[in-house]
């Protein structure tokens, strides 16, 4: 058996700038964010007797199960794409998270990317690099959706507290921040019982790029702020950046909900800041506060920086 794990990313600033036709019409793009404790796991086995897997099928447990006879018959976009790259015999696949998964603006679509790619690899005796891995999810999730960011693979399977910069042709540079950084505070994540389907507000977002660009002096100032060490103003600009944010699209924080939500976490006390994660309209809302002062009415979770990204064992 090999077993998977990558992080969840957690996107603080410039989000939409690495947006690939971004990148193409202003040469440059950058955000910071990082590799959350909350994780994707992947447990991959195959029956190498032929005993219980007499008819040679693709079994696979996620939110759903899938019994298929080919690659091609499998629904799980995530799951089709690696194991048509790799071209994989028959298996067990089963797919598990720390997180809601579905439209929850954490890259979990990344992150299962990377945590397959990774398990598959160990079956196959396949050497491959953390950032060939994060390179090759990217690669692999624009067969399904056109408008993916450069930053989610990196973001997941790099791991830690980063900076990460994205130019033409695919180059992607990253530079590591303290992850001891967000210490003196608490951050947790809210679920606000919202999904959505990224790829739309992706799209609309990308007709929209001349009020992305804004985005960019934000993630400059915070990135300067977090190397002289002044956290205040990091979480003032989280506050700025989702303002701004907002502006890119129309659609980003249309539900009624999100609204609602968005309006009772800026008027309580006990949030220093807050913003919501990925591409917005859903999900999850990241929310900062002093050591064990938050009070709101819904159902948080702690978080933290997880240092290490993808990782994998065999069994």
């Amino acid at each position: 058996m090999f077993i998977s794990s990558c992080p969840l990313r957690v996107s603080l600033f410039g989000g939409s700038t690495d947006n690939p036709y971004f990148v193409k019409k202003y040469g440059y793009g950058s955000v910071i964010s990082f590799a959350s404790n909350l994780k994707t796991y992947v447990t991959l086995s195959r029956d190498l007797f032929g005993v219980t897997n007499l008819d040679h099928k693709y079994r696979l447990n996620y939110s759903k199960r899938e019994d298929v006879s080919s690659i091609g018959e499998i629904k799980n976009e995530v799951i089709r794409t690696v194991f048509e790259y790799f071209q994989v015999d028959p298996v067990q696949i089963n797919l598990l998270g720390d997180a809601y998964s579905q439209g929850s603006g954490l890259a979990s679509s990344s992150s299962y990317t990377i945590s397959i790619i990774k398990s598959v690899c160990m079956m196959l005796d396949k050497k491959m690099s953390d950032v060939e891995i994060c390179s090759l999810a990217y690669k692999l999730e624009l067969k399904y959706n056109p408008y993916c960011g450069y930053q989610d693979p990196y973001g997941c399977g790099v791991g830690g507290f980063k900076r990460i910069e994205f130019y033409p042709k695919d180059r992607v540079t990253y530079n590591f921040l303290p992850s001891s950084f967000f210490d003196p505070y608490d951050m947790h994540l809210i679920f606000t019982g919202v999904t959505r389907n990224s790829k739309s507000i992706l799209k609309d977002v990308s007709g929209n790029l001349d009020k992305v660009e804004a985005l960019l002096p934000i993630v400059d100032e915070a990135y300067d702020a977090i190397i002289g060490g002044n956290c205040h103003k990091v979480l003032d600009l989280i506050n700025e950046s989702w303002e701004q944010k907002k502006k890119t699209s129309s659609i980003i924080a249309e539900n009624e909900k999100i609204q609602s939500m968005d309006k009772e976490l800026y008027f309580n006390s006990t949030v220093i800041s807050h913003k919501l994660c990925g591409a917005g309209n859903g999900g999850f809302f990241l929310v900062f506060s002093t050591k064990g002062g938050l009070k709101v009415p819904y159902h948080c979770v702690k978080i933290d920086v997880e240092p290490n990204g993808v990782t994998g064992k065999v069994l």
